[in-house]
């Protein structure tokens, strides 16, 4: 990965875990998914505001188990759909997210450090420029682009170091792919898919943004109109990009499944 931090802010843990304008999980909504899916002995851990000293925290081993139960619940729990861009601002929080059912890269990164910080994980947004991304043709002539601009992932602070997960790409759409789906454990990177189940390259990160306290909306958003006029200009077009990886090999280089 080539390290060009552009505006990164790299801000450390105690500057991850109050709730912000994006990472809203001082919303009722994210306050009952968390009740709903989280189990008894986890419940207590939910905050809706900054960690105090006073707060209950996650020792070292309930904070990695947490993590990554979140990371599967995000990674599967919302079905990875590049035609899901939103370009408003509102549409871009955490609560906002939490009602779709399926939504891309950033918005899933911003799932995972949402439910992290509001059980007591630090947790941040971090981005990169990637090629040979999970697409189909289709998505590529639209964009007329065969780099994707800020790809995201998160960092959690666990154990006393940043962890990268990255929970984009859900199991289902991974064996159309035929891309083995990205696992997390809490402890090491889990990044990006760099080759396919046939050893083939599959992805690499060409240039990478830093990592971020809150969303960078502005930031991402300037940069995507200016590699992307075109649809800031007309909208995104519709599609399903777990249909079409059914429907036939998406881009030179990947095998899907023809079922």
């Amino acid at each position: 990965m080539q390290d060009i931090n552009l505006k990164a802010e790299h801000p450390q843990p105690e500057l991850c875990g109050a709730p912000t304008e994006f990472l809203d999980y001082d919303h009722p909504s994210i306050q009952d998914w968390l009740r709903i899916h989280l189990d008894d002995d986890s419940r207590h851990l939910i905050r809706d505001s900054q960690i105090t000293d006073t707060d209950s925290q996650p020792d070292s081993d309930q904070a990695r188990k947490l993590a990554v139960k979140l990371y599967y619940l995000v990674r599967d729990g919302w079905r990875y759909n590049p035609y899901t861009v939103y370009l408003e601002r509102e549409k871009s929080r955490a609560s906002y997210v939490l009602q779709q059912k399926q939504s891309y890269c950033i918005p899933k990164a911003l799932l995972l450090a949402t439910f992290a910080r509001a059980v007591g994980i630090p947790a941040r947004l971090g981005f990169g420029d990637v090629k040979n991304h999970l697409s189909s043709q289709r998505l590529i002539d639209y964009l007329r682009n065969d780099v994707f601009a800020f790809h995201g992932f998160a960092e959690l602070y666990l154990e006393g170091q940043w962890v990268r997960a990255t929970p984009a790409f859900d199991a289902r759409l991974c064996a159309k792919f035929h891309v083995e789906p990205l696992e997390f454990d809490g402890v090491n990177d889990s990044l990006f898919q760099e080759y396919d189940k046939n050893g083939r390259r599959f992805m690499d990160y060409i240039r990478y943004h830093g990592v971020f306290a809150d969303l960078p909306w502005d930031y991402i958003f300037d940069s995507l109109r200016e590699i992307y006029p075109h649809i800031f200009e007309q909208g995104m077009i519709d599609g399903d990009l777990l249909q079409e990886a059914s429907q036939a090999a998406p881009v030179k280089g990947h095998a899907a499944d023809a079922d």
